[in-house]
């Protein structure tokens, strides 16, 4: 009888041990960087594909990208993954065209309920040459929206006030234009906002590989290690 009032009494105490654990919900928001087609909102474009395009990349399954093995290593749950591929922060695209409608800026308010916030962007705002602008923290115009300097800052100050209780980390991607890792890294430290500066991955087309997805989730988990420290 005592015996197995001791295993019942052991088995409530890991039930409620498991309960206790909540798995954390984590939102992205991101470029083509972090896209993979089905897991993102519909109308978003995207770079990696079901059917992967072999010339472009030899990311073949959703289990490559970097978000994805960071959930499964970390036992995390995805919430909302607004990435959209060409995307700017700002909301000066391409050839100058007007990117409001799939800039961060824009999609930050559709990030679910999340625990955590990876946001990881500024790849194609130095791409596409999008105007650096100036340092500004608050009382943003529309025009200053489409510079990015107002728009990074707009974003960080929007999510910190949408999401307090989420934790926000941002990645940074290697080989940008020096004005706009110095304008991320200073927005970042104002906002404080811990800023991961990604090195040396792997790419093919200017993305990540399989290769290059690994080593992001690498350094992510060595980076968040080192927050907690």
């Amino acid at each position: 009888m005592k015996k197995n009032l001791i295993i019942t009494l052991l088995l409530l105490l890991s039930v409620g041990m498991a309960f206790g654990q909540k798995q954390k919900v984590v939102s992205i928001l991101g470029d083509s960087y972090s896209t993979y087609e089905g897991y993102n909102p519909k109308g978003n474009a995207v770079w990696y594909h079901l059917k992967a395009d072999t010339k472009n990349t030899d990311v073949a399954s959703v289990g490559h990208t970097w978000w994805n093995r960071w959930l499964f290593e970390n036992k995390g749950k995805l919430g909302v993954n607004n990435s959209y591929s060409g995307a700017t922060i700002c909301c000066t695209g391409y050839d100058k065209n007007d990117y409001s409608d799939r800039s961060f800026v824009s999609r930050m308010y559709n990030l679910g309920r999340p625990d955590v916030i990876f946001i990881m962007g500024g790849t194609n705002d130095s791409w596409a040459n999008s105007p650096i602008g100036e340092y500004k923290y608050a009382g943003w115009t529309k025009a200053d929206l489409y510079t990015f300097r107002p728009a990074m800052a707009c974003m960080l100050s929007g999510i910190k006030t949408l999401y307090p209780a989420a934790k926000v980390y941002f990645l940074l991607n290697n080989d940008l234009k020096d004005d706009i890792d110095e304008s991320v890294k200073t927005i970042c430290r104002h906002y404080a906002v811990p800023c991961l500066e990604l090195k040396d991955i792997d790419k093919k087309s200017g993305h990540p590989t399989v290769k290059g997805m690994a080593q992001i989730c690498a350094q992510l988990n060595e980076f968040l290690k080192a927050q907690k420290k």
